[in-house]
């Protein structure tokens, strides 16, 4: 179920037209997570545009600092 609220969550957040404004950190971490992973990253073009560059530790999200750097 987790994982569906999360996919619904992503689903309400892309179909919104703030979703492809969204630049601040909290807005795009829709789990909470503390991270932003490549899902949550992919509402944002110029985001999932430098996304590789920026992920710099190679794990797959951006952390609050690999993102303060975009």
């Amino acid at each position: 179920m987790n994982t569906l609220n999360k996919t619904l969550a992503l689903i309400a957040l892309a179909s919104s037209s703030a979703a492809f404004a969204a630049t601040d950190f909290d807005t795009l971490d829709v789990d909470g997570s503390g991270a932003i992973s490549q899902s949550e990253a992919s509402v944002d073009a110029d985001l999932m545009s430098k996304f590789a560059e920026l992920d710099t530790d190679g794990n797959g999200e951006l952390s609050k600092e690999e993102f303060s750097n975009a």
